[in-house]
């Protein structure tokens, strides 16, 4: 059976057979490792003297944003990286420079390091990372991982950490924005209880709604809800403008919060299409594909292609068979492909594209407890492990 969280970001099955090996992941950052993958031709362009500094950032217990933000704040350089990665895990990954003005050779601080690998003639974009090498430790094993099922393309679900695992409210506070409900956003930033939650937390948020002076509510909460915090002094400063209190946030969250709703409408779309029936597995005449090196472009029987699936947004690609399906859940969810272009926030605007059906699964490897594989980018290594474990309460085994 399924559990209520799955449910709640859109993924309603499991796409294996079997019991799954039970147990739990991330109970300390290196039972979770992950190695980040550029291409050989980014390779070969890093070069001692160049325009745009390219970094290898490690990291442990602390997400890519915090450690890009940290960087700034110490040495006043702007990081961008190819891939956010997880808090907890230890993770190895490339963030480049985005000026010229880089001096920066190393950095290091408890929490991660930062090393100067050379330059570049113009800063990396996703696109120069291809993938992501995973290797994971499953502690308390009810059953030995199986070794015989083929976890390549496996549903290319968005995971648990797209949309908070422990709060599963990003995509519905990227609804309210699309919507230009504010209010709504505010309240589930700050106030809204998740069952998933930790008992400690749910206190926090009910004598936060409780609270009656901007002062109280400040000391009620802990320096780790830094969010709720910006949020908090942005109504006091603009007497709870609550567009503004959402505007005061980082843009990469406010992108966060469109673009995860994005990523549930799209699980809604891969799940039904599953439920129906729909031969997702492989691509037939009139498909939107994907080639070897990750072009998009038309079926065609003579190439190797990954079938590709819609993201819905203001530039939304109806000619697919999966139209009918995304159709239906958008009346459902009272939303048209235009409003993906917010006016009051046109940074925000998302203009919608394609993702691969399924995940492209290499080099999957059992050695007592650990697991191992590399997966392309922009798949989560959580949707491989949910089908080997799968667990009963993701929250509790770590997911």
């Amino acid at each position: 059976m399924v559990p209520p969280l799955d449910k709640e970001i859109g993924i309603d099955s499991y796409y294996t057979d079997g019991q799954g090996c039970g147990g739990s992941i991330k109970s300390k950052p290196d039972d979770f490792v992950v190695s980040e993958i550029i291409s050989d031709a980014i390779h070969k362009s890093i070069k001692e003297e160049g325009e745009y500094a390219v970094y290898s950032l490690s990291k442990r217990g602390v997400d890519t944003a915090h450690c890009i933000y940290d960087v700034y704040r110490r040495c006043r350089v702007r990081l961008k990286a190819l891939g956010l990665k997880d808090s907890k895990a230890y993770t190895t990954q490339y963030v480049c420079a985005t000026s010229k003005r880089a001096n920066v050779t190393e950095l290091h601080t408890d929490r991660y390091d930062l090393v100067l690998l050379g330059y570049v003639k113009r800063p990396l974009t996703k696109k120069a990372m291809i993938g992501n090498h995973f290797v994971v430790t499953i502690k308390d094993l009810q059953n030995p991982p199986d070794k015989s099922t083929n976890y390549d393309m496996v549903p290319n679900h968005y995971g648990y950490q797209r949309f908070g695992s422990r709060r599963p409210f990003t995509h519905l506070i990227g609804r309210a924005i699309l919507h230009g409900d504010y209010n709504s956003a505010i309240h589930l930033i700050l106030y809204e209880e998740s069952i998933h939650d930790t008992p400690q937390a749910t206190d926090t948020r009910r004598r936060l709604a409780d609270a009656t002076t901007h002062t109280e509510r400040l000391s009620i909460l802990p320096n780790s809800m830094d969010i709720e915090r910006t949020v908090l002094k942005s109504l006091h400063e603009s007497n709870h403008d609550h567009r503004t209190a959402i505007a005061s946030l980082p843009l990469y969250l406010r992108r966060l919060y469109v673009q995860a709703y994005q990523s549930y409408i799209f699980n809604l779309t891969l799940s039904t299409a599953i439920s129906e029936g729909y031969n997702i597995q492989g691509p037939t005449s009139g498909d939107v594909c994907f080639d070897v090196h990750g072009k998009l472009g038309k079926y065609d029987e003579y190439s190797s292609q990954m079938l590709a699936i819609p993201t819905v947004g203001y530039a939304y690609y109806k000619k697919t068979r999966f139209h009918s399906i995304l159709s239906d859940i958008m009346s459902r969810e009272g939303i048209a492909p235009k409003d993906f272009y917010i006016k009051q926030m046109q940074e925000l605007s998302l203009e919608g594209g394609f993702r691969q059906a399924t995940i492209s699964c290499k080099d999957y490897a059992i050695h007592d407890e650990q697991v191992s594989f590399t997966l392309s980018r922009g798949s989560f290594a959580t949707m491989i492990l949910r089908e080997i474990i799968k667990p009963t309460d993701p929250i509790r085994a770590g997911f």
